[in-house]
């Protein structure tokens, strides 16, 4: 497979060009460490996805989704959760031909429990798991979170077991799923490590610099680091999986993890392999709003998984930001704006519901629908959910994440 000295470069550029958003006074700023959004709406997604380079989730790759998987698209893609994507037009057509590709996401464990934002890319994930019916490999990158935090060796691998347990309560089935910590594997894996160091060949420190924005002063740990999050998407970097099949792979993620797949699709031709195709996720707001950064630090910025239910109920009440007015006859008046409303924005990602969902932003909109109300409707809506998945997580022993954690052949042949 050979690409033009053009092509080969032409996604990094534009994503030297798009970590540069955040020059200008009025842009937001998004990297895969930081995201700071201008506007009380969040991030100008047209703006971003013009500025990546990406392609919109339009209306008509909905409905190709649902003519190849014969099912409903999922509602984070109906709703535009998921908005950008990068050759799932491929993936697609790879389906029809009868052949084969895998997932890859991941997760960055820096906390002992995940908080609900971080459920939005695994839900979407074990629904591309069930219709495509295809394998999944999650990395876990603890080795990032002790090079860029102040974690010692074992704290971080702790936060990565207990992270785990959090995915895995999300329904994974452990004969489609493998979990990996990057420091515990990388070392059993000399095919892994061999693909790291070929990629890790093909890039400058010029060109790692230039996407990600490193600096003289950071650690040479972290420039070397794109290429462990690269390295998943070649097939071959599992071949206890694979075999030597050469797949191509699907990538669910938060738009701020696209640096580091631009990189990755530019090398990936050079080395034989298939450039990963990808499918971009909104970001999860804040209680506290979309122009404030929700952080494990910070306990009130967000709902934990391991928050009670009247953590849940207080934490709504006296921390979701309100798209209502001053008073109740203001409001019934004039009505709220659902737009900044974060107890409606979360029920978009969380309440499947279309026809209640839409009833309640009329409500909500014309005044009918209070603010104490909505909120109400929002802690209704997710303490089950938290509840549910704190079941599910409780009943996973050591043994049971091990065995997802276990380089071994999964239920396909290749």
């Amino acid at each position: 497979m050979t690409t033009s000295v053009t092509d080969a470069t032409s996604e990094s550029l534009k994503g030297i060009e798009a970590l540069k958003m955040g020059d200008e006074a009025d842009d937001d700023v998004v990297d895969p460490w930081n995201v700071v959004s201008k506007s009380e709406t969040g991030v100008d997604y047209d703006k971003l996805i013009k500025k990546f380079g990406s392609s919109k989730v339009d209306a008509e790759l909905l409905q190709r989704i649902e003519k190849v998987t014969g099912k409903t698209a999922h509602h984070l893609l109906r709703r535009g959760m998921f908005m950008s994507h990068r050759d799932m037009h491929t993936i697609l057509n790879e389906v029809e031909k009868g052949k084969p590709f895998y997932l890859y996401t991941g997760r960055g464990p820096s906390s002992d429990a995940m908080h609900m934002g971080h459920l939005i890319p695994f839900f979407f994930t074990k629904w591309l798991q069930d219709v495509f019916d295809v394998p999944l490999v999650i990395q876990l990158t603890d080795d990032e979170k002790f090079l860029w935090k102040d974690l010692d060796m074992e704290k971080a691998k702790k936060l990565a077991f207990e992270n785990a347990k959090d995915i895995i309560a999300c329904g994974f089935d452990v004969e489609k799923t493998f979990i990996f910590s990057d420091l515990s594997f990388i070392g059993q894996c000399p095919e892994f490590y061999q693909n790291m160091v070929r990629i890790q060949k093909c890039v400058t420190y010029n060109q790692v610099k230039g996407i990600f924005g490193f600096g003289d002063s950071d650690v040479i740990g972290k420039i070397s680091f794109p290429a462990v999050q690269a390295t998943p998407c070649l097939s071959s970097s599992f071949p206890f999986i694979f075999n030597k099949a050469k797949l191509p792979c699907l990538i669910p993620c938060a738009i701020d993890q696209d640096p580091y797949f631009r990189m990755t699709r530019d090398v990936a031709p050079r080395l034989g392999a298939h450039k990963p195709a990808l499918i971009h996720s909104v970001f999860f707001p804040a209680l506290q709003g979309a122009m404030t950064k929700m952080s494990a630090s910070d306990n009130n910025s967000a709902i934990f998984l391991n928050d009670t239910p009247k953590q849940i109920k207080n934490k709504v009440n006296k921390h979701a930001f309100s798209g209502g007015q001053a008073t109740v006859e203001e409001h019934r008046e004039k009505g709220g704006n659902c737009d900044v409303d974060i107890a409606y924005q979360y029920l978009t990602f969380f309440l499947e519901d279309d026809e209640k969902l839409e009833k309640i932003r009329k409500d909500y909109t014309s005044g009918a629908l209070l603010t104490g109300e909505l909120k109400k409707i929002l802690i209704d809506t997710i303490t089950p959910i938290v509840t549910q998945h704190q079941e599910k997580r409780k009943a996973l022993t050591d043994d049971i994440v091990q065995e997802y954690m276990r380089p071994r052949k999964l239920k396909y042949s290749y």
